[in-house]
């Protein structure tokens, strides 16, 4: 680091009062509170439960063993799960950010009854038909069994789609009227002019629609039976679930391990999270612009 550098940095903090200092201890605090419990997670799935009895608030796993992801790993279910949750994740995406980029273009134009047909989508964000009548739509459409139950009854957030319309509303009208001129259509306008002045808070709102499709497993609770077409919530549930008794075979005898209850939770909690934090890194920048904006225009 340069002279000069580190001069700036030291007046930078020399600026820094007794109330921003407390500000910054506080919020220190703060993201502890937060990151603990994951840090946890993962020091309790590379322990045995001889170590986790003796110290259940540890800062660092002082014995470490990987028996609790070799009960996680040993099923063959587990990376069906991940296949599955992946194709979900994927097509869900795409699907959830088609129809709420075109519904929100849609509404950021203006046309009759605008102000009604908001209404009503609206009011499907307060009520739904009810469980019954969704599992009975679900099996006129032929849909049971079929890992499209979990992709097509969630189409559309109408608060992303809000946010998203808003969004398109504050870009300058005349970006808009000069391609018109040039004889821009609605398609030509919509993708080549307003998408790409809105990269943060559509890589945002499909960031927050992809953790919704990994962490799926109500829909498939309902209506997939086949074992292979589980996603992984499901799967590590069903591992969760038969950790005990029932979990010591002949093949973790062999390797004298013991099931671990909570190890195996804290293990499949890691399986779960890391596919889907390690994107975060990649779209960071576009991530905390997309807060921003929505944070001003919704």
């Amino acid at each position: 680091m340069s002279t000069a550098a580190m001069h700036n940095k030291k007046s930078r903090l020399n600026r820094l009062n007794g109330v921003d200092w407390g500000i910054m201890i506080f919020l220190a605090l703060f993201a502890l509170i937060i990151l603990y419990p994951f840090y946890n997670s993962i020091c309790v799935s590379l322990v045995s439960q001889a170590d986790y009895i003796k110290s259940r608030f540890m800062l660092y796993p002082r014995n470490v063993t990987f028996e609790s992801y070799f009960v996680v790993f040993k099923n063959g279910s587990i990376f069906d799960g991940m296949k599955v949750t992946l194709l979900i994740t994927i097509i869900g995406v795409l699907y959830n950010m088609l129809l709420t980029v075109s519904l929100a273009y849609g509404f950021s134009r203006e046309f009759p009854g605008k102000k009604l047909f908001m209404m009503m989508i609206v009011f499907t964000m307060y009520f739904s038909g009810g469980l019954i009548p969704f599992y009975l739509l679900i099996k006129d459409l032929k849909l049971v069994d079929n890992i499209f139950s979990m992709v097509l009854p969630s189409g559309v957030s109408i608060m992303y789609m809000t946010v998203i319309r808003q969004n398109f509303e504050s870009l300058p009208a005349e970006l808009e009227e000069s391609a018109r001129i040039d004889g821009a259509g609605d398609l030509t306008i919509l993708f080549r002019i307003l998408l790409p002045l809105s990269v943060p808070i559509l890589v945002t709102f499909a960031l927050y629609y992809g953790v919704e499709r990994w962490n799926e497993w109500y829909n498939g609770m309902l209506f997939i039976r086949s074992f292979d077409k589980r996603p992984l919530q499901l799967v590590l549930r069903g591992i969760i679930q038969t950790t005990g008794q029932a979990m010591v075979t002949n093949e973790l005898e062999q390797y004298n391990i013991t099931p671990f209850s909570e190890g195996i939770k804290m293990a499949c909690v890691v399986v779960t999270m890391t596919p889907i934090m390690m994107v975060y890194p990649f779209i960071q920048k576009y991530f905390v612009s997309g807060l921003t904006v929505g944070a001003v225009k919704g």
